[in-house]
């Protein structure tokens, strides 16, 4: 992970293909292999918020991944 820009409430950050990996398969995992009790609480999020952030970065995921097909 190399971090690009910190700001007071963003930051700006590039993964590789394998750190992007390794995040969607965590946010996969809690979100589908686990049954978390008080999953907002241990998280800091709701679930659908994790599960729309899993969705954008296995769509990111599999942009790369068609860039390399091409």
């Amino acid at each position: 992970m190399n971090t690009l820009k910190t700001g007071r409430t963003n930051a700006t950050v590039e993964l590789d293909r394998s750190e992007m990996a390794i995040l969607n398969n965590a946010l996969n995992e809690v979100c589908n292999g686990l049954s978390l009790h008080e999953f907002a609480t241990r998280m800091g999020a709701e679930r659908d918020e994790v599960l729309r952030l899993l969705e954008q970065i296995s769509d990111l995921i599999k942009r790369m991944e068609s860039i390399d097909a091409a």
